[in-house]
């Protein structure tokens, strides 16, 4: 029984967690310009799978590997920039 109320709160619980990252991220490189710690948020964000953490990888919609992928790309391409800007 305590199985299955986990696995009930689990999936709710990682997107609040994603957002509340993705949120945190935007407002880091946006309004307080320290790029490398919203690299860090953002990064973070991804550990907390916002979609079905039991469904395997091939088995998820594209529309949600898109997602996955084009926030990887992100924070990759955010920390490139951050890695730029303290390079001068």
């Amino acid at each position: 029984m305590t199985d299955g109320i986990v696995s009930k709160m689990k999936t709710p619980f990682n997107k609040f967690l994603y957002l509340g990252f993705l949120l945190l991220g935007m407002y880091q490189a946006l309004y307080a310009k320290d790029y490398m710690q919203a690299t860090a948020s953002l990064g973070i964000g991804l550990a907390f799978d916002p979609f079905n953490t039991e469904q395997k990888w091939n088995d998820r919609p594209t529309w949600q590997k898109a997602i996955l992928i084009v926030h990887l790309a992100l924070v990759a391409a955010m920390f490139g920039f951050g890695i730029g800007l303290q390079d001068k």
